[in-house]
């Protein structure tokens, strides 16, 4: 059972965890090739955000939105 969990610890720190060992010697060179995986999670929620938003516009304009009072039960 001992080396299972040195198996697992060993995959986590040698191999799933090398690219970010790598982006963190990276980040005394190049502060913006560090934060490359940051810069690409803000602009997909940007756009996701985007997305939605006009999403709800189309909606918004067909008159597809139930708006009366009692839409929910608990109101």
């Amino acid at each position: 059972m001992k080396d299972l969990f040195q198996f697992i610890e060993n995959l986590f720190t040698d191999v799933l965890f090398a690219p970010f060992h790598a982006l963190r010697a990276l980040e005394l060179e190049n502060w913006w090739a560090a934060n490359i995986f940051s810069w690409i999670f803000m602009l997909i929620g940007m756009v996701a955000f985007v997305y939605w938003m006009l999403q709800l516009k189309e909606h918004h304009q067909n008159g597809e939105e139930d708006k009366s009072i009692t839409s929910h039960s608990f109101l």
